[in-house]
């Protein structure tokens, strides 16, 4: 056979007394082409030492052996181990074979006697004396005292076949060959699994060898099938931990109650070593079986660390826009107008100011016009000039080099116009920056490159610059609060979003599709539109000093509202004054600003229903409610 092939098939070691494996031979001989077979005498004593041996020397896969030597082997052993079992209809055979040669048989085997051969010697008709013994000792005294009684016949195990031999008695091995072969059948399959298992933990451990966390893993026994060198560090152990039980290697860190309960246990405090850690236990299953646990261990001091350094990269590197002109909703002139020329903006290169109140937008056009850019797949990094330090400002735009000043970061960093390189830069409240950073932005601007702090070389940048502000800043340069210079560099493009309180006909289109995403995302199967319909009375009435952001706010709140009812019939709208009470103090339906609202919008549509109720943002039957309750429905309309 190949030696590869050879390779691959499992390794066995028959391990047993003589007289068993004498009469093994024949079988040991058929599955010498399934497995490569150890045949190794083991006595009752010796057995364990020389299956140990064996597995430290990596020889084995799986032992066979039956009687004493198999109960041995299974209590000392973590390896699989096949036990030849005696079955009823071998010693049947084997008491015919004794009848014929006396009708006094005594029979002696490991374990426990066989209440079964009350009713085998009647129907034989012989006289049967049995015996189980836990020892050699025991065996022997058995045994002596069969002979003492007069048996010259005797059927047991291996051990007591031997010493019938010796005393010159007839003796009969209690086992078959199609029992061996069961037991050659079942150790050729525990060794496959325990292959597979081997496989698996090396891999396991593969994997673990990697990671800085210090990892260990029981299986079902408690016993450490996985552990990493950084737990071997942890530990301290120098001596091998593979095998060990766990509650016997550190109690501290016990397994137990995860292997009992099947809990799992994340984020616990545990001081260890003069340390404190923060300990997952999490079970391990298999199709649905527990057949392990896991424990892991984090350095608590290095994840402060890590969350520290984790914040600060999420916010140095928001560099992604998420919205594009699709997202932008309304339909209102002065919207629209502002839509057309972003989308002209985006086809550009040059820089934009974006101006408009606070909440109306503003990011999202900033994100739309690079997203609908040729630098839509490149970095787009966004940076609130009101909310740092001048000095922290300063850092975070520019970067800084190493030892620039106390508390700098080893090796330095680099700023948010190199993390925009080739990509966007949105500088948010530009009105907000201090006039000595306007001094050095406006450099930037001009020259293309950028200076970290406590550098000498400058690093050259390609970056579009958009700009966005709330404040007057034409007022500001008169005050001298803003760089004239500056508000040129920056105003190349203008764009002017308007107030809610311009768009009144995307007021419902808005309030309907954040409180449909508001319902979905709760989990609520409500008609977003037929719900919100008795409100957008209510909500066209507002003035929305807070804008879209403060539209987002109430729609928020009226669909957790909503979240109790599961058909729009049942709303008790009433009951939402509570909740959002501005959105009820404002004007109720039927007041002169909802009036006025509905007359310039039949007004525009020329008196078609149709028209008017889309530029409302309102179903035909809405608006025709409207019309009624406000008493206008007499007046001049097209019910088209």
């Amino acid at each position: 056979m190949p030696q590869n092939s050879r390779a691959r098939l499992p390794r066995l070691c028959f391990l047993s007394y003589r007289q068993i494996r004498e009469f093994a031979m024949p079988v040991v001989a058929e599955y010498t082409g399934r497995a490569e077979i150890e045949v190794v005498d083991g006595t009752f004593g010796g057995a364990l030492a020389i299956a140990r041996d064996r597995l430290e020397r990596g020889m084995v896969d799986a032992f066979v052996s039956a009687g004493s030597n198999a109960s041995i082997l299974r209590a000392g052993l973590e390896a699989p181990v096949a036990t030849i079992q005696l079955g009823g209809f071998d010693l049947l055979q084997a008491l015919i074979k004794a009848r014929r040669i006396s009708s006094r048989v005594g029979v002696v085997m490991y374990g426990q006697t066989i209440p079964e051969l009350d009713a085998v010697k009647d129907l034989l008709n012989i006289e049967i004396t049995q015996y189980a013994y836990q020892t050699p000792d025991d065996a022997r005294q058995r045994f002596e005292q069969l002979r003492r009684d007069g048996f010259e016949v005797i059927v047991g195990s291996s051990l007591v076949v031997e010493l019938a031999e010796e005393a010159g008695l007839h003796a009969l091995l209690a086992y078959s060959l199609d029992s061996i072969r069961k037991g050659f059948e079942d150790a050729i399959e525990l060794a496959r699994v325990a292959r597979l298992e081997a496989g698996r933990y090396e891999q396991l451990n593969g994997v673990l060898h990697n990671l800085q966390e210090a990892v260990l893993a029981v299986n079902r026994d408690h016993r450490i099938i996985a552990v990493n060198p950084a737990m071997q560090r942890v530990l301290d152990k120098q001596r091998r931990l593979l095998g060990q039980q766990l509650e016997l290697v550190e109690p501290e860190l016990s397994l137990q109650a995860t292997l009992d309960g099947g809990a799992e246990e994340r984020s616990v405090v545990l001081r260890y070593a003069r340390r404190d850690w923060i300990a997952n236990r999490t079970p391990i299953r298999e199709h649905g079986e527990l057949v392990g646990a896991a424990l892991t261990l984090y350095d608590a001091r290095r994840i402060q660390e890590a969350d520290t350094s984790l914040r600060m990269q999420q916010r140095r590197q928001q560099n992604s826009a998420r919205h594009g002109f699709a997202s932008l909703i309304g339909e209102s002139p002065g919207f629209v107008r502002a839509m057309d020329t972003a989308r002209r903006y985006a086809k550009t290169d040059l820089g934009v100011l974006i101006a408009g109140e606070s909440g109306v937008g503003k990011e999202l056009f900033a994100q739309a016009i690079h997203n609908d850019s040729t630098r839509a797949d490149r970095p787009f990094v966004v940076v609130n000039c009101a909310s740092f330090p001048e000095t922290l400002l300063e850092s975070e735009l520019f970067g800084y080099e190493e030892g620039a000043f106390t508390g700098s970061r080893r090796g330095g960093k680099r700023g948010l116009f190199e993390a925009a390189h080739t990509g966007t830069l949105f500088l948010d409240e530009i009105g907000d920056m201090p006039l000595s950073l306007q001094t050095r932005l406006l450099r930037v601007l001009q020259e293309r490159e950028i200076t970290r702090l406590g550098a000498t070389a400058p690093v050259p940048v390609d970056v579009r610059v958009i700009a966005a502000t709330h404040q007057p800043l034409e007022e500001m340069i008169a005050a001298r609060r803003f760089r004239q210079d500056l508000y040129y560099r920056v105003n190349t493009l203008r764009l002017t979003v308007p107030p809610l309180r311009e768009r009144g006909q995307d007021i419902a289109l808005l309030a309907q599709a954040h409180a449909t995403r508001c319902l979905q995302r709760l989990g609520s199967r409500l008609d977003a539109a037929r719900a919100l319909a008795p409100l957008l009375p209510h909500f066209l009435a507002g003035e929305w000093p807070g804008n879209v952001r403060e539209l987002e706010n109430i729609c928020e709140r009226v669909a957790v509202f909503l979240l109790q009812f599961d058909r729009v019939e049942d709303i008790r709208y009433d009951d939402l004054r509570h909740d959002c009470p501005e959105l009820f103090e404002r004007h109720p339906a039927g007041t002169p600003p909802v009036r006025d609202h509905v007359l310039e919008a039949m007004r525009l549509a020329g008196g078609n229903r149709q028209r008017a109720a889309r530029q409302l943002g309102v179903s035909r039957s809405t608006l025709w409610r409207w019309l009624r309750d406000l008493n206008i429905a007499g007046e001049r309309a097209d019910p088209s």
